[in-house]
């Protein structure tokens, strides 16, 4: 058996979102901004998908921009509200549990003279909403929030952000790259003014994402080229990607978010049984992404952990930042106060609709088996018993 968990990295690609996006590389292949049949039939297909996004966020047609994923979604976002903005103030707000095309972003726009504040976060990796207004200053411009934490699955509460971010009418984004169709968003009812999402993270193709753009906002392109996407996104756009994204939104569903829930606390609690002197990182229930475990086991090194489990057949991803060769733990996880040993001891497990509860099981009858073995030789030989 094999067992796939690893899917806030990549999803596996729905072959029915492969079946709709077939026609758009051989049949309807036309430049979307071509005015000849073939151009306009590419257009015609581009635009209804962009109505399906927007309304799976009742949002406005032409509120939503293409792009090529979370990564450009997230720069778009952020380097065109310093730029469009930065006569009014030069102060952006972010979290210290951000993903590196936010913190990356960030720290490139400091560079240019931009000031920001890193909110801290509690132990299941929530910020403190009177941090947030406290940091607010004249010359803030922006606040930028993670919605779903990709590491630890910790959703924010975006109306509490927002409530604040227009009572300053300040703009306020946020990284949905792995809360989008999970977690609802109706942004009709959450004053949030930009909306990063990814396609591959949902079953659709690689390469294809979308901001959302509240109409009103400021914010200015950031790559210089034609008046695609509304003048904030030059380049041609991926039809087929952009097709398939879009089914792959139509494909989602509440009911599988319930059904995915259930695995994920069906996992939980089965290393919880099964395996001694383990740690779930960020929150329980309601308030975590329906598909995310993130555990520390003490005494154990993560990257061996999922060597063995890669072994057999199950894919899963580590704490720390091994795998981007660094020896650095998880800033996510140092943010939320686990020791170095404990973040390196971390494994992340994500699931999808596609993922079994034979699959969980068997899971779990690994990890057990290899804990035990990895505990046996560890000189890792203190357990943390206070911190579990």
């Amino acid at each position: 058996m094999k067992a796939y968990l690893d899917n806030g990295a990549t999803t596996r690609t729905d072959p029915k979102v492969v079946e709709a996006m077939l026609p758009f590389f051989t049949e309807r292949y036309g430049n979307p901004s071509s005015i000849h049949q073939m151009g306009q039939e590419a257009k015609r297909g581009m635009e209804e998908a962009r109505e399906v996004i927007a309304r799976k966020l009742n949002a406005k047609y032409d509120e939503i921009i293409f792009t090529s994923g979370g990564t450009e979604s997230d720069n778009l976002a952020i380097k065109g509200v310093a730029l469009a903005n930065k006569e009014k103030g030069d102060h952006i707000i972010t979290t210290k549990i951000e993903h590196p095309a936010v913190t990356n972003t960030c720290k490139a726009l400091e560079k240019q003279g931009f000031k920001v504040t890193y909110l801290d976060v509690d132990k299941q990796g929530f910020i403190n909403i009177n941090q947030l207004e406290k940091s607010i200053t004249p010359k803030t411009i922006l606040v930028s929030i993670i919605h779903g934490n990709n590491e630890i699955g910790t959703i924010q509460d975006i109306d509490a952000i927002g409530d604040i971010c227009r009572k300053h009418n300040i703009i306020f984004h946020i990284d949905a790259v792995q809360s989008f169709t999970k977690v609802p968003i109706d942004v009709k009812k959450t004053k949030v003014d930009l909306i990063s999402m990814s396609s591959h993270k949902i079953h659709g193709p690689k390469g294809v994402g979308a901001l959302y753009v509240r109409k009103g906002t400021r914010i200015s392109q950031i790559a210089d080229g034609g008046s695609h996407e509304f003048r904030l996104r030059a380049g041609t756009e991926n039809v087929p990607g952009i097709i398939g994204f879009a089914k792959a939104v139509k494909l989602t569903s509440d009911s599988d978010c319930r059904r995915i829930a259930k695995l994920r606390d069906r996992l939980i609690s089965g290393i919880r049984k099964e395996i001694q002197d383990t740690k779930i990182n960020g929150p329980e229930g309601d308030r975590r992404l329906c598909n995310n475990v993130n555990i520390a086991f003490a005494s154990i090194e993560g990257e061996s952990l999922g060597s063995y489990l890669d072994i057999d057949g199950i894919c899963t991803s580590t704490g720390s930042a091994c795998s981007s060769h660094s020896l650095q733990p998880s800033h996510v996880l140092v943010a939320i106060g686990l020791s170095k040993e404990l973040a390196n001891g971390t494994i992340r497990m994500t699931l999808s609709r596609f993922t079994t509860a034979e699959e969980i099981d068997y899971t779990i009858e690994k990890l057990k088996k290899y804990a035990a073995k990895l505990r046996k030789i560890s000189p890792l030989k203190r357990v943390i018993k206070n911190v579990l």
